[in-house]
């Protein structure tokens, strides 16, 4: 089993002197990047879906073995929420093609305020090509029901693990692999704080256990600022030996 621990973006300006050094192109933040990790989770795609000839760069940048997750555009999850998503799905298919073998994981993150429809859901999973992985995260408490994990295994898709302000940290796996988003230890800020030694020895042995049942496993933290997802992901793969 393969676990890949990595960051929830890469270009970062408060990175320099963590990750990059100072006065390092932008252009060239990516190089250092892979040089240090294996996989990264795009969240730029969030905001702004690329175009395919972009999905088409990365997959000939990105050295071999190395695997990128990308998180679904809001026009999606945010503005659809998940509502006719044929054309979404259509463009996201061509894109994840143009990766090619240095894909991951597609991320869909549901908005804080969208409650749980089940026939949206199955309809969006059962719609997605199946050569795509995907993960769901929620963010209202609603979904969190033996049902909807039960859906979840039925499709293939992921529950997304969170750990942040505000966020249920539920350990269950739907799918052959986990996925795991560490948004900040910071009770009270969303993406903020720098998990401590001992938070991340817990989530280490959570990882065994996940491997022990025979699943892969990616790990994000999203914790970007003042460097301290990189930091993080550095700790935790070093305590699992990578």
């Amino acid at each position: 089993m393969t676990t890949r621990i990595g960051t929830s973006g890469w270009s970062y300006d408060h990175w320099q002197n963590v990750l990059y050094p100072p006065g390092l192109p932008t252009a060239r933040r990516l190089g250092v990047y892979v040089s240090q990790f294996d996989t990264v989770e795009l969240n730029a795609s969030f905001y702004r879906w690329p175009r395919d000839t972009t999905f088409a760069g990365w997959r000939q940048r990105l050295p071999e073995g190395f695997l990128m997750s990308v998180k679904a555009p809001r026009g999606l999850t945010h503005a659809r929420k998940l509502y006719d998503p044929d054309v979404w799905i259509e463009r996201m298919a061509r894109c994840w093609h143009e990766l090619g073998d240095r894909r991951a994981v597609l991320v869909v993150q549901l908005p804080p305020g969208m409650p749980r429809d089940d026939a949206r859901l199955d309809y969006f999973l059962r719609a997605l090509p199946d050569w795509i992985r995907v993960t769901v995260e929620f963010r209202h408490d609603s979904w969190h029901t033996e049902e909807v994990f039960a859906l979840l295994e039925r499709h293939g898709a992921a529950y997304c693990v969170m750990s942040g302000a505000g966020l249920p940290c539920i350990l269950r796996a739907t799918a052959d692999f986990v996925y795991l988003r560490l948004h900040g230890p910071d009770h009270d800020a969303l993406y903020g704080g720098l998990y401590s030694d001992a938070d991340l020895a817990w989530w280490a042995d959570r990882i065994r256990e996940w491997e022990a049942s025979g699943r892969d496993v990616f790990a994000y933290f999203n914790n970007d600022g003042e460097g301290n997802a990189v930091r993080n992901a550095l700790t935790l793969r070093g305590m699992l030996g990578r």
